[in-house]
This record gives structure tokens, C-alpha cells and sequence, in this order.
């Protein structure tokens, strides 16, 4: 008895150290889906990607940026101290690692909805837009981003994360061959350009906190809300 009793423990303990050695290996090949592993915007996109590019801080995030080729203009603060208003806001520049513009160009946002806007158009936006159209996009056409209001622009109540720049509104993108593709007039109709916007809309909930489409409510048919509310690094993700 002794003995069977020595030989279980000596196999639980084989398959432990395998299990272990296997886990190490998949980490060492894999650090995106590794939930203590740190960020970096060149590694595909990871299962805790996402929770990553939420708890970023200001200067971590913007060295991110940097290494990653994105040129970009940090925002002064604005109102830091009131309910309305940003300090770790940034605003893209032209040229750099990222192809796509943003129309209207003057939008500023946090840096990790910036960050997550960089790996949306590298791994999401720009490869369904060559899988359904065989042409990359040229340009995200936006309501833009900071605004002081609360959520629905009620009286009260919570504060939008436009509020903070936390956020921004996506309405359509226009192809390099000039096709355009709207929320509005092309999510509920058939063919590749409803695949396309639920393609990225879908994408978009790998990376950010928050992802509202016309599939929430009214309210959003004629855009995709995308954020980075503050649910700490393991909270609920929203995606609708």
C-alpha cells in the first residue's frame, strides 16, 4: 500500500512538473495571453490584451506608443480637477507606423483608447478590410471624442466617458479606392460592407473596456462606441 500510495504521488507529481514545463513553454511563445506579462503593441493580440491597454498610465502608455512607431502630440491637461476634462490625453500625427487618418484629423483621446485605436487598425479594421473589399481603409470618419456631458447627455446621472476623452464615436470609414462604408446606412443591409462593420465591431471588443453598436440601442445606429472605462484590469468587459 506504501508503496501504490508512493507511486500515485511520484506520477501526480510527473504530470504537475509536465503541466508546468507546457505552461512555461506556451508563456515564453505566447506573453500576450499571459495576464502579468507586460504590454507591448508589436505582440498580437492576446486574451488579457484588452484588460492591459484599460490599466495603462499616462507615461507607460505613451512609451508604448513611441517603441511602437505611432507619432502622436501629447494634449495639455484640461480641467484635471473638475468632473469634466483629461491630463493623460494625446492626438495622432501623420506618418509613423499607422496608415489610417482620422476625418475630422484635430481628435484627441486618452492614450489607451489611442493605443487601443493603433492595434484596431493593425489587427481588425485593416485585414477585414482587405478580406471583404481587397483594398485597405484610408480613413475612420468620427463625432469625435471629448465632450462634457453625462451618459446620453442627460441632466443627471453618471458622466459619459467622453467626458474624460476616454472615448470616441466611430460613423463610417472610407477606402483607399474611395468607397465609403457608414454605420448609419450600412449595418442593417446585407454583403460586405454589414460583414465588415460587424467584423470590426467584433474586433473592437478584444481591445477595448467598452464597445456599443446600433445592435444597443438607438442611440448608437449610427455609430460604434468605443471606450476605456476604468473597471480595473480583470473587470467586465462590455460588447454589444
Amino acid at each position: 500500500m506504501r508503496f501504490l500510495s508512493f507511486l500515485r504521488i511520484s506520477l501526480l507529481l510527473a504530470v504537475l512538473a509536465f503541466s508546468g514545463l507546457l505552461l512555461w513553454g506556451y508563456a515564453r511563445n505566447h506573453p500576450e495571453d499571459m495576464p502579468w506579462t507586460e504590454l507591448d503593441l508589436a505582440q498580437p493580440v492576446g486574451a488579457f490584451t484588452g484588460r492591459k491597454l484599460a490599466g495603462l498610465s499616462g507615461e507607460t502608455c505613451r512609451a508604448l506608443l513611441g517603441r511602437a512607431g505611432i507619432r502622436y502630440t501629447p494634449l495639455p491637461p484640461r480641467n484635471p480637477d473638475r468632473q469634466c476634462g483629461y491630463e493623460n490625453a494625446v492626438k495622432f500625427r501623420p506618418g509613423g507606423s499607422l496608415q489610417i487618418a482620422f476625418a475630422p484629423r484635430d481628435v484627441g483621446t486618452t492614450c489607451p483608447v489611442a493605443a487601443a485605436l493603433a492595434l484596431w487598425e493593425w489587427h481588425v479594421v485593416q485585414p477585414a478590410a482587405v478580406r471583404h473589399f481587397g483594398t485597405q481603409v484610408a480613413a475612420i470618419e468620427h463625432f469625435g471624442s471629448y465632450s462634457c456631458r453625462r451618459m446620453y447627455g442627460r441632466s443627471q446621472g453618471a458622466w459619459s466617458e467622453h467626458a474624460s476623452a476616454n472615448a470616441i464615436d466611430i460613423a463610417g470609414f472610407r477606402l483607399e479606392n474611395g468607397t465609403r462604408i457608414s454605420v448609419l446606412r450600412d449595418w442593417e443591409k446585407e454583403g460586405a460592407r454589414a460583414r465588415f462593420l460587424r467584423d470590426v465591431r467584433d474586433g473592437g471588443c478584444k481591445l477595448f473596456a467598452t464597445v456599443l453598436s446600433p445592435d444597443y440601442n438607438a442611440a448608437h445606429r449610427d455609430h460604434f462606441h468605443l471606450d476605456q472605462a476604468d473597471r480595473g484590469e480583470m473587470g467586465w468587459r462590455a460588447c454589444r
